[in-house]
Order: C-alpha cells, then structure tokens, then sequence
C-alpha cells in the first residue's frame, strides 16, 4: 500500500475525504481568526472572552472573502497559468485576486462588520460612506488576512500536487519495468523477426500481392510496437497510422462480413500521445465484439479534434446477453483506464456502455500540440512519461 492509500483524509480524491479536508481547513482558520481578533480588540479595551463572540461573528463574514480568493488561486490561477508555466500572466492574476479581496474585505468591513459591532454594543448608527484614508486603511487589513490564508493555501496544493506527480512518476517507472521485463522473457530478436518477415515479403510479392500487403502492415505494427512504443509520446497521426493498419488485417480476416465505419482525422504530427493508448480499444472490439457475431458483425469508429482535444467514439454490435469485460473485467482495457488516470491526470474521460447487442466507449483525452520537441526541453519534460 503506497503512502497516498495510507492517508486518504491527505490524498484521496472521494468526494467525502474533500469535503473533510475542506471543512476541517476553513474550521481552523476561522477559530484562528476568532482568537486573534478578540486578541486585539482586548488589548484597546475590556476583557478578551468579551469579545470573543463578536470575534467569531466577524471572523465568519470575513471568511467568505478569503473562501473566494483562495479557490480562485488555486482552481484558476494554479492549474491554468502557474502550472502552464505562464508566469507573467500567473503574476498578473495574483494581483488582481488579491486587489479584488481587498475591496471586497473593505466594503464587508464599512457594511456589515461595523453593524454586527454596533449591534453586539447595542450603539446602532447611520451608514456613511467612509473616507479614502479609511477605506485605504481597511483594504490593506483585509489584504494581510487574504495573502496569510492564500498563502497556506496555495502552499499546501502545490506540494500535495508535486508529491503526488512524483508518486505517479514513481510508480509509471516501476510499472514500466516489469512491463519490458516481462517482454524480455517472452521477446523473439527483433533482428531475426523482421529478417523472417522480409523472407516472407520476398516469396509472396510476385504470388500473392495481397499477402505481402498483409505482411508489410504487419511489419509496420510491430516496428512501432517494439522501437517507438518505448517513447513517451508519438505524433496523434501515426498513432491513427497504426490503428488503420490493424483494422486493414482484420478487415482480411473477415472479408465482406464486417460493416465498418472508420472516420480519424489527418494530422500535422503537432498533436502529440502516449504510444498505443488507443489500439487496445480497437482490438477490444475486435475480440470480445465482432468474433462472437455470426450473422453482420459491425464496428464503428469516429475522432474528431477540437483545439488540443481528441473525442472518440467507438461502437461494435456483439451478442444478446453477451457481456464484454469492461472496468471490471479485460486487461487491455484496464490497462488503458489506468494509463489515462497515470499520465492524464484530471485531463481526460473514460466511459464504457453495455447495451443489449452494442458495447459504447466514449473517451476525451486533452493533449499538447507541440511543433518541434527536442530532447531535455522544457516541452518534452512536460509530456506524459511512459
């Protein structure tokens, strides 16, 4: 069990540990901030526990706006400008959070703090509106709570995020690992299965063009598997390649029976993915879909891409009552859930639907358009690691 398991109240992402976290934060703040208030109004006058209930009152409204400036820097400002590494633009934002607390905390403080003051002293008075001097006065007040809470709260998401990127770090090398282990003990010489392929192509050109093509598409699959699944990420476009590849094997495997629909858009290779994120979906079709129908076996597979986001959508028929393994069952798809949640955190959707004689995956994976990525680059330190 890693140590994010052990400390689910730190690291889980169920929505009852969030709302513990969340709660048990802003619980102890507000108490903080009640004692520290009550604190100093006890210093100028009267007796501490006196004014510990006009304390808390005042503590609370202010905790609204510190509420407000907190979540705005750390599920706008963080995620979209700082961890983009947009510093200029993140620098920017932070100022104008922190201006927009500070009037905010003003204006709470001339509107309802003086009255909740006023009605505890039982002395009620008019509204007026205050002096620049006080105003100004009020801001800088409100701004030294905002930037103290912010702070720590800031502070906190950016090393949970950090711990949380090395243990996904960690654990993708480990499981990288046994995957080449396991490839090892199970490898022909690479050198040997393509001089045999070669062999193959030579012998079947002139007889049977069609068996070379099969040949040199089988070829093309398993030098893509063996030196370039290696890689962190490959271009969008020869992913797709490769997908059209195996679908063209298929397709000879079942001849005029397969009703297939099959639109992937071209590429300018900017749009870069994890290697064979993809084809084990299509193979899923393959295996557990059209293999067990007899009559018009039918797959249907549509991506488009909108900015760096790619949809797809794949449907295939299968057998009333048959059940294809999903979330809980089948390893290549458990392979890609869990690849998805390991490189693309918080980046993507998965979703699997079982019909009565049609299985539905839907997936959304937000990927990074890159012209030219050199090794050691900030770019390519960015990208998913495999």
């Amino acid at each position: 069990m890693s140590v994010m398991d052990q400390y689910p109240f730190i690291f889980s992402r169920e929505r009852k540990w969030r709302l513990r976290r969340h709660l048990t934060f802003w619980a102890v703040w507000w108490l903080s901030l009640s004692f520290l208030y009550s604190f100093i109004a006890a210093r100028t006058a009267g007796d501490y526990l006196s004014h510990l209930p006009v304390s808390m009152m005042e503590s609370l409204v202010y905790l609204i706006v510190h509420i407000m400036l907190s979540y705005l820097l750390i599920y706008f400002v963080v995620p979209r400008f700082i961890m983009r590494q947009k510093y200029g633009q993140a620098a920017i934002m932070v100022v104008c959070c922190f201006l927009l607390a500070a009037g905010t905390s003003a204006l709470v403080k001339f509107t309802v703090i003086n009255n909740i003051s006023d009605f505890y002293m039982m002395e009620p008075r008019k509204f007026f509106w205050p002096s620049w001097a006080s105003f100004h006065m009020a801001m800088m007040a409100g701004l030294r709570g905002g930037i103290t809470v912010a702070g720590f709260a800031v502070a906190i998401k950016l090393m949970k995020t950090l711990y949380e990127k090395q243990e996904r770090n960690l654990q993708l090398q480990k499981e990288n690992t046994e995957s080449q282990l396991q490839l090892l003990k199970a490898q022909v010489h690479p050198h040997f299965l393509f001089n045999t392929l070669n062999n193959i192509f030579s012998l079947t050109q002139d007889k049977s063009p069609a068996a070379a093509k099969m040949v040199t598409s089988l070829s093309d699959m398993l030098r893509f598997m063996l030196y370039e699944s290696n890689k962190p990420v490959v271009p969008l476009s020869r992913e797709f390649h490769l997908i059209r590849e195996y679908i063209a094997l298929e397709k000879v495997r079942y001849g005029n029976r397969l009703d297939l629909h099959v639109e992937l858009p071209d590429q300018d290779n900017e749009l870069y993915i994890a290697p064979l994120l993809l084809l084990p979906l299509i193979e899923n079709s393959f295996k557990h879909g059209t293999s067990d129908i007899i009559d018009q076996p039918w797959i249907t597979l549509s991506a488009r891409i909108e900015d760096n986001m790619l949809f797809l959508k794949l449907l295939n028929g299968k057998s009333a009552g048959s059940i294809i393994p999903g979330e809980n069952g089948g390893i290549g798809l458990q392979n890609v859930r869990k690849r998805l949640q390991l490189l693309y955190p918080g980046r993507h959707e998965l979703q699997m639907q079982q019909e009565e004689e049609v299985f539905i995956i839907n997936m959304k994976v937000e990927l990074v358009r890159i012209k030219q990525i050199q090794p050691g680059s900030i770019a390519a330190e960015n990208q998913p690691h495999v």
